[in-house]
């Protein structure tokens, strides 16, 4: 039985679904530029434009500065070590969670599986720490270049980002440059 009626509602309905989802479509389009922009604002850059299904990529502080030819490769490589082992040792702290509760490892005498995790991973975060502090010696204790390759090595801020004014954004740039000379041949002269 042919319901002309029914078969409106259905074409209408779709087009009510068709309507709202192109409406929420732009309405998160509008929100991701309104945040890229503020972000922009702030010093961050962004890799783009995306191609279609490739989202935006924040691009970090030594891919900025390396991009600029403000740093060399192998200052850039020699960053990268720094911000890796930064990064370890700041997770140092967290403790995994887990479900699987057993007093006393569950098993014979000595630690079970997850503590000899834990063991391994405390462990590789003391070489991660100690390897940093030898790094951050390297660097002379100097405060301003060890504070300059923790923003923009270690938590990945570009020079604008790190610094509150404009007018800073050349010295941090200046300050990494330096400490990452000091640590890329320093790396060179042992290699």
């Amino acid at each position: 039985m042919f319901d002309p009626a029914a078969r409106t509602r259905a074409r209408l309905r779709d087009l009510e679904t068709r309507t709202r989802d192109r409406a929420e479509a732009a309405a998160v389009a509008e929100g991701v530029a309104e945040t890229m922009g503020l972000s922009e604002a702030r010093g961050a850059v962004f890799e783009g434009p995306p191609s279609p299904g490739r989202p935006y990529r924040r691009q970090t502080g030594l891919d900025w500065l390396a991009r600029k030819g403000r740093i060399s490769p192998a200052q850039k490589s020699a960053g990268e070590r720094y911000g890796a082992l930064y990064r370890r040792t700041a997770r140092e702290g967290a403790i995994r969670s887990t479900l699987d509760v057993r007093p006393g490892g569950g098993g014979p005498a000595g630690p079970g599986l997850r503590e000899e995790v834990l063991l391994m991973a405390a462990e590789g975060s003391a070489q991660a720490a100690a390897r940093l502090a030898a790094m951050r010696a390297r660097l002379w204790d100097q405060a301003d270049l060890i504070s300059a390759c923790d923003l923009i090595c270690g938590q990945e801020l570009t020079p604008r980002e790190a610094v509150a004014s404009e007018r800073e954004v050349g010295r941090i740039e200046a300050l990494v440059a330096v400490a990452l000379d000091v640590l890329a041949g320093e790396s060179r002269a042992r290699g």
